[in-house]
């Protein structure tokens, strides 16, 4: 893994952090404002014209194994054959036995037979392409969106985004200067719920918000990622390994095959981060999603292999905390040993707290008030808010093809300025269990250092000069569960300057 203790760009250094959420907020409008420029300039063919019926995109596939199968082939060739203008011309793998199903498959739903490769950059040079799904393992999703994007085409990248700091930043910024559409797969950013949220929270539901929590808890008797089913016919006649290594690359080390380490890769750091990048990930976005955060200002991670002895580098324990300029901390923790007992995942504010529980299937939440001494509204009642409950991967493969309708990358529900925020706090939480340092975000110049005590004096200052509080992005609740009250004997206070009771002047 590199250094990501190294600053993204050269800067002469980082001297204070920003005291509002101005920066990022022009960050983001600088983003959206690129954005919208570069799609002004894209060529019609990019995406389907809205007025010709008979246009169809053309989707191919890099790594249709188990995610890659499971989810982008089936639920896209569900999505043709429901009449999605979508056609799906090719598949790519390294293993000839999951090319072979991925095609057999697509040809039997939609009646087309799919072309096959083992080399992504051949497909996509032979193929005549609109657009790919990446399923592809961790270390190789920068590189072949990169490659993608820079080809002209529309993507669609399995979570998470990047397996660095520094590749997201870079998929981030060709994205905005593309004009492509592209959708991050943390499929519950297409759940309504998120949307639903935000609203409330920025209308100050709960008051000033000071933190979200969240969870991913399982359990299992022979250990994480180790029920990836190991079969005979993986073998390097079935499997192009150094393809799969990225060793020409520069993506790994060449080492010699191991079906373990093919199929389980999530286990190892060279290939993946474990639950810090196949679970924290997911968790971490739906909660951006729903608050409007973005890039951390602080980020600690902690953890450790404590059960799981199996040959695994990845922690079984970990925990991520990430403070943001917004005055919000967010909580990402788990464990891969216990699973009935996880916390709830929540939002908490000075007025209140909006409840969901756990995992990612929600038909409501609930809304629970702070008591009357507190938020002096004695109407406040719990309650239950309903939402829709919805098949989130369908919907969010079918939101990258309207995008892609459309040719508004602004209509993707997890572009990759979101997936480069969120990948950005879990990758900065598993370096720092790693390094046992805590890291700064920079967001003005998407630069990472170690962290000082600069964080903690900072807020000390802001309330030693009896300073207002920061908000999320969108808040237009004005001071509501902003301010405190000033208690009457709050008179007595303060230094006795020569001896002199302050209350007497």
């Amino acid at each position: 893994m590199p250094n990501e203790t190294e600053p993204l760009t050269k800067p002469e250094g980082i001297q204070t952090m920003p005291d509002s959420t101005k920066t990022r907020r022009n960050f983001i409008k600088q983003s959206a404002t690129a954005i919208a420029a570069t799609t002004t300039v894209t060529s019609v063919s990019t995406a389907a014209p809205q007025t010709d019926a008979n246009s169809k995109i053309r989707i191919g596939f890099i790594g249709p194994g188990s995610r890659g199968f499971n989810a982008h082939v089936r639920t896209l060739s569900k999505l043709q054959v429901q009449g999605k203008p979508i056609e799906l011309v090719a598949v790519c793998d390294v293993y000839n036995q999951h090319r072979a199903k991925a095609a057999a498959y697509i040809e039997k739903e939609t009646g087309k037979k799919p072309q096959q490769y083992v080399d992504y950059l051949e497909m996509i040079e032979k193929s005549n392409l609109d657009a790919v799904c990446i399923g592809t393992p961790d270390h190789w999703h920068a590189k072949q969106t990169l490659d993608s994007l820079e080809s002209g085409l529309h993507v669609y990248c399995e979570k998470p985004m990047t397996k660095t700091v520094d590749e997201a930043i870079k998929v981030m910024k060709t994205w905005q200067k593309s004009g492509k559409v592209m959708q991050v797969g943390v499929q519950s950013t297409s759940l309504p719920l998120w949307k639903q949220v935000n609203e409330m929270l920025n209308a100050g539901k709960i008051g000033k918000v000071l933190q979200y929590q969240t969870e991913f808890f399982r359990n299992s008797a022979q250990g994480q990622w180790r029920g990836q089913k190991l079969v005979k016919e993986m073998t390097p006649a079935n499997i192009d390994w150094k393809r799969w290594l990225g060793v020409e690359e520069g993506l790994a080390e060449y080492e010699t095959f191991d079906r373990e380490k093919y199929r389980q890769w999530r286990r190892f750091w060279e290939y993946g981060s474990g639950m810090f990048t196949d679970l924290f990930v997911h968790r971490t976005t739906s909660m951006f999603k729903a608050t409007g955060l973005r890039f951390p200002g602080r980020v600690v991670g902690a953890g450790g292999i404590y059960l799981e002895y199996d040959g695994r580098s990845v922690p079984d324990v970990a925990t991520v905390v990430a403070d943001f300029n917004e005055g919000v901390q967010g909580l990402v923790t788990a464990t891969m040993a216990c699973g009935n007992t996880p916390i709830k995942q929540l939002i908490r504010g000075h007025h209140g707290s909006l409840v969901f529980g756990t995992g990612e299937s929600f038909d409501g939440f609930d809304y629970i008030p702070e008591r009357s001494q507190v938020t002096r509204n004695s109407k406040l009642k719990e309650e239950r808010i309903a939402t829709e409950k919805v098949d989130s991967t369908y919907k969010h493969f079918s939101n990258w093809i309207d995008a892609m309708v459309a040719g508004d990358p602004a209509m993707c529900n997890n572009d990759p300025l979101l997936g480069a925020a969120a990948i950005t706090t879990v990758i900065l939480g598993a370096q720092s269990h790693r390094s046992g340092k805590a890291y700064f975000f920079d967001d003005e110049t998407l630069a990472v250092k170690e962290a000082d005590s600069s964080w903690a004096t900072r807020w000390e200052k802001r309330s030693a000069e009896r300073g207002k509080p920061n908000h999320i992005a969108g808040w237009n609740a004005g001071d509501a569960g902003s301010t405190l009250e000033e208690p009457s004997h709050m008179n007595l206070a303060g230094p006795w300057v020569d001896g002199k009771d302050p209350s007497s002047t």
